[in-house]
């Protein structure tokens, strides 16, 4: 196991999200000879819309809420990314993860640019007939600058597959004729993908056991914690319990539960589905957040929010390596530190892009009209995420540089030759 280091590394500032973003596009710029004009664009996103949306609500009264949809670039396709509901969504969050997004697309070598965009509210405020009339607005507040071959939005976090159809009809309804590619994420009844909500899941847990085979592990005596029991988190866990590895600690928002000898991931209901229902959990152990991040572990999944890997903990983290579920959960001083105490980090983009491959699925469905059964979307994912894991792994051992610079330089590599062969508008 690793060793806790004694002593922390404070951060002297809150490190924005884009902020991470751009020192990690920098770390892997520095391995490439890419033109310096290119980088610069990438440190920007091409554009930024804001609206103003109105929600009636179920008393009469009317709210004017704020909207962001971030477009950072699109040179190799169409703007792909999520929509969330959260009260913390801001103009520069949505930046950060819609440069995320083009990274994401590029490792995995799909067709698609970053995106991100929200509204900020919290969700757990909002009756199921004011998420209807939210969400309807808000398709119509985003019309100028979606579509099918624009901008192409998803399901994230506080918002789901039903929202995506409403999204879905109210464009359609203005489009006058049905436009079931304008959103990934919809259900199956009205041309969504069958796999698309556990697909993020499902790949880290193909790509955490990747990483278990890469450094010779044997996967049944393998240990993992697993923070955030939603859908990202249960569907990584089980994936992983399915094929021998021991899922000894989870979480939900209220906190964490123990079990040395490991849980079936089975019995424990994800918290999307049953609130309350991991912490509430009969478990040998119960804990907080905070201490499921530093436990004795093989592998560590951070899978609820973002930067929850700090300056300030990274020394005491004792997990031999740490799969990124969430987006961006990891700070760059945490990566400092990480790297230092050789503990390899997976990254987020590349772990958790089952989603966005899943969703590119989904819209070739859409294109074509024609559905894929469950078995070949399983198929396609993982056939996929080898691809992305190989063209990885061979950076990674090629430059001797960390799992996250490798995967930036296979995004940026791609990204770059795009904007090479598309030239620069005069």
């Amino acid at each position: 196991m690793a060793t806790a280091e004694s002593t922390t590394e404070p951060e002297s500032e809150a490190e924005s999200a884009v902020e991470t973003a751009r020192r990690q596009l920098e770390r892997a710029a520095a391995h490439l000879d890419v033109d310096e004009g290119t980088i610069e664009r990438l440190r920007h996103p091409d554009s930024v819309y804001e609206v103003s949306i109105p929600l009636k609500r179920d008393d009469g009264t009317v709210e004017i809420l704020t909207g962001y949809r971030a477009h950072h670039d699109d040179v190799r396709g169409p703007y792909k990314g999520g929509l969330r509901y959260h009260p913390a969504v801001s103009r520069e969050e949505c930046v950060a993860l819609s440069m995320w997004m083009t990274w994401k697309c590029a490792v995995m070598d799909i067709p698609f640019g970053g995106a991100k965009g929200g509204v900020v509210i919290n969700p757990k405020e909002l009756s199921r007939d004011e998420e209807e009339r939210l969400t309807r607005r808000l398709a119509q507040e985003l019309r100028p600058v979606i579509g099918p071959m624009k901008d192409i939005p998803a399901p994230d976090m506080g918002t789901n597959p039903a929202m995506m159809a409403w999204f879905m009809d109210a464009y359609s309804m203005q489009e006058g004729e049905t436009q079931p590619g304008i959103v990934t994420g919809k259900p199956p009844a009205v041309g969504g993908s069958y796999g698309r909500e556990g697909a993020p899941g499902r790949s880290v847990g193909i790509i955490a056991e990747k990483a278990i085979d890469y450094y010779g592990w044997d996967i049944e005596e393998t240990t993992v914690a697993v923070q955030g029991f939603g859908s990202v988190g249960a569907n990584a866990a089980r994936y992983l319990d399915r094929h021998g590895a021991s899922v000894v600690a989870v979480s939900d928002v209220d906190g964490a539960i123990y079990d040395p000898d490991g849980f079936d991931t089975n019995d424990v209901q994800d918290h999307d589905d049953v609130p309350g229902m991991v912490s509430g959990y009969d478990a040998p152990e119960h804990f907080s957040n905070a201490e499921l991040l530093e436990l004795d572990v093989d592998v560590l999944i951070p899978g609820a929010i973002g930067n929850v890997l700090t300056g300030e903990n990274a020394g005491n983290v004792q997990a031999d390596m740490i799969v990124e579920g969430a987006n961006g959960p990891t700070t760059s001083q945490a990566d400092t530190i990480f790297e230092r105490r050789d503990i390899p980090v997976i990254p987020d983009f590349l772990a958790n892009a089952g989603g966005v491959t899943v969703s590119y699925f989904e819209w070739l469905q859409n294109t074509n009209r024609r559905a894929w059964s469950l078995e070949r979307v399983h198929e396609e994912l993982e056939k996929e995420m080898l691809q992305a894991w190989n063209a990885v792994r061979k950076e990674h051992e090629a430059r001797d540089v960390t799992w996250r610079d490798a995967a930036y330089i296979v995004a940026l590599q791609r990204i770059a030759e795009s904007h090479d062969a598309r030239g620069l508008w005069p």
